[in-house]
């Protein structure tokens, strides 16, 4: 281990306040819905970095774990208690990790853009009014917003716009996603993801192509639309298939998650990326080099 990693680990054990030495990489890290089980897999790894730092936890105030050591749950004591006060929970932060709801997302991004706070957002479900007050938000401070942050996904997403090129006709395009049953939104923010990317290349609009639901007798499938099936059930992380079905033969790409770990560190590489972000809207396109 080199002085400047072991360096990093030093500071990370003094505790969340202390500020980073003067000329210090290392990237300070807030994460909101600290208790749940996004928050804990971002927790963990923001632990494990060699440069980041865990120095905020937030969560709503009915929360079990308000006051708790934020990292209480892997027998670490990070000095950073969870907390539902914006003001104590960014006051440290250099970027804030969101994965909760909307109306929680937008809260905090009020309270970023007034401190400067860089974020990285992976929640999911946005209206689309939602997502312009992030658009404007961005001209001040500098945001990735991705509806999935593993690398592997966002290397499905280029895939799905290479093969919707080159598949343009006498293929029908089917987008079957299954999460757990906790999950609130369908389909998933990947999936729709996955559709606009497809429609993108093929130069359709979703809005206009999209069919989300078929039942009884819907007469004989439309050539040019995507179509979206959502399975609940289980403890299933995330899995996402398209499906390109031709005449004699059927394409399909698909991508399983196996653990939320890989969310977290698409994440943190995120949070690398901001460091050289002064404001602007990114998604992981921009952080993993993947823009056309």
């Amino acid at each position: 281990m080199t002085k400047g990693t072991q360096a990093l680990k030093n500071v990370a054990v003094a505790g969340a306040t202390q500020r980073p030495p003067q000329g210090s990489s290392e990237h300070r890290v807030a994460v909101a819905g600290a208790s749940g089980r996004m928050g804990h897999m971002l927790i963990e790894a923001i632990r494990a970095s060699d440069d980041c730092r865990l120095a905020g936890a937030l969560d709503i105030a009915s929360s079990p774990a308000i006051g708790n050591d934020a990292a209480a749950f892997l027998g670490h004591a990070s000095g950073v208690p969870v907390t539902a006060d914006l003001g104590a929970g960014l006051g440290h932060a250099d970027v804030l990790i969101d994965f909760t709801r909307p109306e929680g997302t937008l809260a905090h991004l009020k309270a970023c853009r007034e401190r400067g706070v860089k974020m990285v957002i992976g929640t999911t479900g946005f209206t689309e009014a939602q997502k312009a007050e992030i658009v404007e938000a961005a001209k001040d401070i500098a945001i990735v917003m991705a509806p999935n942050m593993s690398v592997g996904v966002n290397v499905t997403l280029k895939l799905l716009e290479m093969a919707a090129g080159a598949l343009s006709t006498g293929y029908d395009i089917e987008v079957i996603e299954a999460h757990h049953r906790h999950k609130v939104d369908a389909p998933s923010g990947t999936a729709l993801k996955m559709g606009e990317v497809i429609a993108e290349a093929l130069g359709r609009d979703l809005k206009q192509c999209a069919v989300y639901a078929r039942e009884g007798v819907t007469g004989e499938r439309d050539p040019s639309t995507i179509g979206f099936s959502t399975i609940r059930g289980g403890d299933i992380v995330g899995d996402h298939t398209v499906l390109f079905a031709g005449t004699g033969e059927r394409i399909e790409i698909t991508h399983k998650s196996a653990s939320r770990a890989t969310y977290a560190q698409g994440s943190l590489r995120a949070v690398r990326f901001l460091a050289g972000q002064e404001k602007g809207l990114f998604d992981m396109f921009d952080v993993l080099g993947l823009r056309s």
